[in-house]
């Protein structure tokens, strides 16, 4: 019901009862009703404040009747499964899931825990924008808890991915400072000095969130190479073998971190990895070395994330791969690095149509490999590829090299021109509709932080 549903090897009525119960009793039922705003705001991002309330309220309902001494021993069952009745019924006030019905197929238990294990998938944009101080300290003077509760709520579901703990740590001094501040002589000298010593986990919050979301709409190997084409762009004269430790690297940070209740983890491992990139990388490049040149490596990751791709380099054709590379055992390394070498070439390729090519090509191998005649078909397939993709891949470099060089209303005008002398020519309509579909693709995908799975649909 909380932070993370029991596994099914570990489930059982006494195993849940005794979590819940345990983290109850350890934090005290203003910390637990604290967490269980965020872990439920964080999985149902897309629940109203009130779907969220109605699901809390209950939850810590359960939890301080059935952990009290001397509690029924069938009390948090019983408490349970009638909550899991109220999810299933037709007016629920909890948040809608499209998954919901499959899960009330079931009975008992396992409804539970399936209902236990819905989760919105992550917004694509934040939505949570800061206050004013002075709207801070006025929503938190005319009513301190709904204040608190509405914040917890809108934050932890704007940043749903990033780590539980990163949110409770960020959440937590947050609300400290709001409380501090709104009551000191001196406010705004007092949120200047809270928001500095919040840098850090403020930074942390934000750039843990993105990767995460990265992680949880690629997996491992398809942000390992996110991670490689990303770097290729911002620095095209280092080689694959320099670049590719670090994307792994980078995959590991997630894999090890995304879903750790451990306090550091994020913090800790992408520290070490900004270290590792810089060490590599600084004398390599003057926008790398200025970047790592600050003193708080949190700020050095941010500003190595924020940067724009390089000019691209005159480098000749790549050589590619044969079909006896790529379906040998070494195949995945060999299309890696082809499409590394693409990603440096196309430095504004963004990161949605890379993580298409990259499908397609596991996609390819996996039908050409498995094939009577490898060599056939690759071939068949290198003419429609070499037909339709690399003009593809031209027109979406040219598009996002646009963007990111020219204000946004000169690219408007740049791209309206271009599509005009299009063959053949649009009807004024269609001019329309095409500028904005592009300049909606542009604006959403072609920076650095894109949202995955909204521009995987844009592409």
């Amino acid at each position: 019901l909380l932070t993370i549903p029991p596994s099914p090897s570990l489930s059982g009525k006494p195993y849940v009862q005794e979590k819940v119960c345990q983290e109850y009793k350890i934090l005290g039922k203003e910390n637990f009703r604290t967490l269980t705003i965020i872990a439920n705001s964080r999985k149902y991002s897309n629940g109203t404040f009130e779907e969220i309330g109605h699901l809390v309220r209950e939850i810590v309902s359960l939890a301080e009747t059935c952990c009290a001494d001397g509690a029924d021993p069938s009390c948090y069952d019983a408490g349970s499964t009638a909550l899991s009745v109220k999810s299933c019924s037709a007016g629920s006030p909890f948040p809608a899931h499209p998954g919901t019905a499959e899960c009330c197929a079931h009975e008992g238990l396992e409804r539970k825990l399936c209902l236990a294990a819905l989760r919105h998938p992550p917004q694509p944009l934040s939505r949570y924008l800061q206050p004013s101080d002075r709207e801070l300290c006025h929503a938190f003077r005319q009513d301190p808890r709904e204040f608190a509760d509405r914040f917890l709520y809108e934050y932890a579901s704007s940043y749903s991915q990033a780590p539980l703990p990163v949110l409770l740590s960020s959440t937590t001094t947050f609300l400290s400072m709001v409380s501090t501040c709104c009551i000191s002589p001196a406010p705004t000298v007092c949120f200047l000095k809270e928001k500095l010593e919040r840098k850090t986990l403020s930074l942390l919050t934000l750039t843990s969130n993105r990767i995460c979301s990265r992680f949880s709409a690629y997996g491992k190997d398809k942000v390992s190479f996110s991670y490689l084409a990303s770097l290729a762009q911002k620095i095209p004269a280092a080689s694959f073998e320099d670049l590719l430790p670090l994307a792994e690297d980078a995959a590991e940070v997630s894999s090890q971190c995304c879903d750790s209740m451990a306090e550091d983890c994020m913090q800790k491992k992408l520290l070490e990895h900004t270290a590792k990139v810089c060490s590599v990388l600084s004398a390599r490049d003057g926008r790398f070395a200025d970047c790592c040149k600050g003193k708080n490596l949190m700020e050095n990751h941010f500003c190595i994330l924020a940067m724009l791709p390089a000019p691209a380099p005159k480098l000749p054709e790549p050589p590619e791969p044969t079909s006896k590379e790529l379906c040998a055992k070494e195949g995945a390394l060999h299309a890696t690095r082809f499409l590394f070498e693409l990603a440096r070439r196309h430095p504004s390729l963004p990161d949605a149509v890379l993580a298409k090519l990259y499908d397609s090509s596991r996609k390819l191998r996996g039908e050409c490999c498995s094939s009577k005649d490898p060599s056939a078909c690759w071939d068949s397939k290198h003419k429609r590829i070499e037909a339709e993709l690399f003009p593809f891949l031209e027109k979406a470099n040219q598009l996002c090299g646009l963007y990111n060089k020219l204000p946004f209303l000169e690219f408007k005008k740049r791209l309206r021109e271009s599509l005009a002398q299009a063959e053949p020519e649009p009807s004024p309509e269609q001019l329309e509709q095409l500028l904005e579909q592009r300049a909606s693709f542009a604006s959403s995908c072609c920076l650095p932080d894109a949202p995955p799975l909204l521009c995987a649909s844009k592409v």
